[in-house]
């Protein structure tokens, strides 16, 4: 058996994708987009490492742009593999993938207008709507903790990962030669104890584990802070008189921020200002939501199936589906909160509400999510003094507020614990994280007696 790290690789946290050969078959597991520096990326997300004819199947373990978002080029390339998913995530990649190949459509013509002006090559997309919808057709669904084998010999199985609805863990179950082995991935993993979904369910036994190590050195403030936490940044925008800014995954961290807000809503803790949903994706997948209260902790399944209570929507929420809507929103007078994607404002409708926004001191703009190098969402976070929107400068005078409490990814507690509770682990490698990540996970993982960890760099390959 042969693994190829061929993303989220050398100190990405996004692009994930690694390509396994076993018993004569290719498997890659995800497909993901890089998300950074524009061109870079445009570069690194067209020109797959390998010929996706060969792909016999893909595994994908849950909906982000950064693990599902390049399957359509992948299609457009040549795959005719099957794709294995959860149910779930099957249903939510049906608007991931379409609107990320709007965005991608829409994008191109906007670079394109400027090209043409400079005499230069037109650019073409990454991939098209009909990319998009031929992709869905690949896809079949496995319910979680159900053995399936996929060739022979080779066995997967999926776990709830905690991460995003429909997220799972992978096991593979594998004989060669004879040879009986175990290969975990964990996708990205979850929290315990966080609002809507289930904890993640430990993976009992591997042989080798590629785990990613998103937060491997930092420590998470506990959830039950989320709370008086979003109460304060409400508040002190109200006293402004100013408008609370929140650049949010369409996926789970829309939802999640909803939920909290209703829940500040109907204790009467902070006054009933407007709440605006700025993202028609986040729409759809919250419709997605409601069609899998089996992913739901038990709290929320009481509430929502037993008490008729929709935690995604409430009297002062309004989503916004047209564009006149979402423009109406910048001359929008009094305190109010926007929650638009995307989540590392990188591009949609969130890059119009920054505009708009930024050089009013009055404002908030409210980080819920992780923000990757090379992002506007980590120039933000990092406070620049000025930043680029649509090429053009802009001073950040907004107040700047990060709260991690959100965050769907174990930190460094979670991993270290998940780890040590795998039993008969020989080897892991570290993936989806920052360098000044991992190698102090890889150091604190040492120390609870793991003792052969790497960090792959991207292009090695290991033979296990």
């Amino acid at each position: 058996m042969r693994v190829h790290f061929i993303g989220a690789n050398s100190g990405n946290v996004t692009g994930s994708r690694y390509l396994i050969e076993v018993n004569g078959k290719k498997l890659l597991l995800d497909c993901g987009i890089y998300h950074g520096k524009r061109k870079e990326t445009y570069e690194k997300n067209k020109n797959i490492p390998f010929d996706p004819k060969d792909i016999d199947y893909l595994i994908l373990t849950h909906a982000h742009i950064d693990h599902s978002g390049n399957i359509p080029n992948l299609v457009h390339n040549g795959f005719r593999g099957k794709i294995f998913s959860t149910f779930a995530t099957r249903d939510l990649c049906y608007h991931m993938l379409r609107d990320s190949a709007y965005i991608q459509e829409r994008e191109i013509e906007y670079v394109n207008k400027k090209r043409a002006k400079n005499d230069q090559n037109p650019f073409e997309p990454l991939y098209t709507l009909e990319d998009a919808e031929q992709s869905l057709l690949f896809f079949m669904s496995i319910n979680y903790d159900t053995p399936f084998e996929i060739a022979p010999g080779i066995t997967m199985t999926f776990r709830d990962a905690g991460h995003i609805l429909g997220s799972a863990t992978l096991t593979l179950d594998i004989e060669e030669d004879g040879v009986k082995k175990t290969l975990a991935y964990t996708g990205d993993l979850g929290r315990k104890g966080l609002p809507i979904l289930k904890d993640p369910v430990q993976i009992e036994k591997a042989d080798f584990l590629i785990t990613e190590s998103t937060y491997g050195d930092r420590f998470h403030e506990s959830i039950y802070n989320t709370e008086p936490e979003l109460e304060k940044v409400v508040k002190d925008v109200c006293a402004k008189g100013g408008k609370l800014i929140i650049p949010a995954f369409s996926l789970e961290r829309t939802q999640e921020v909803i939920y909290f807000l209703h829940v500040l809503w109907n204790s009467n803790k902070v006054p009933k200002i407007p709440i605006f949903v700025d993202s028609p994706l986040a729409g759809n997948v919250t419709e997605v939501f409601k069609q899998h209260p089996e992913c739901f902790d038990n709290d929320t399944r009481e509430e929502f199936i037993n008490n008729a209570v929709n935690p995604f929507g409430f009297n002062d929420l309004k989503y916004t589906k047209s564009v006149e809507e979402s423009k109406a929103l910048n001359t929008f007078k009094g305190p109010c909160v926007i929650i638009s994607a995307a989540g590392m404002c990188e591009h949609g409708r969130i890059l119009h509400h920054l505009k708009n926004n930024v050089e009013d001191h009055k404002n908030t703009i409210l980080v819920v999510g992780y923000m990757a190098k090379d992002t506007l969402g980590r120039k933000i976070v990092e406070k620049q003094e000025v930043i680029k929107i649509f090429g053009e400068p802009y001073r950040l005078k907004a107040d700047v507020k990060v709260m991690d409490n959100f965050s769907g990814h174990a930190d460094k507690a979670d991993l270290l614990d998940f780890i040590d509770h795998i039993k008969d682990l020989k080897k892991i490698y570290l993936v989806h994280g920052e360098l000044e990540q991992q190698e102090p996970f890889k150091e604190a993982l040492n120390a609870n007696g793991k003792e052969d960890v790497s960090i792959p760099e991207f292009g090695d390959v290991v033979e296990l």
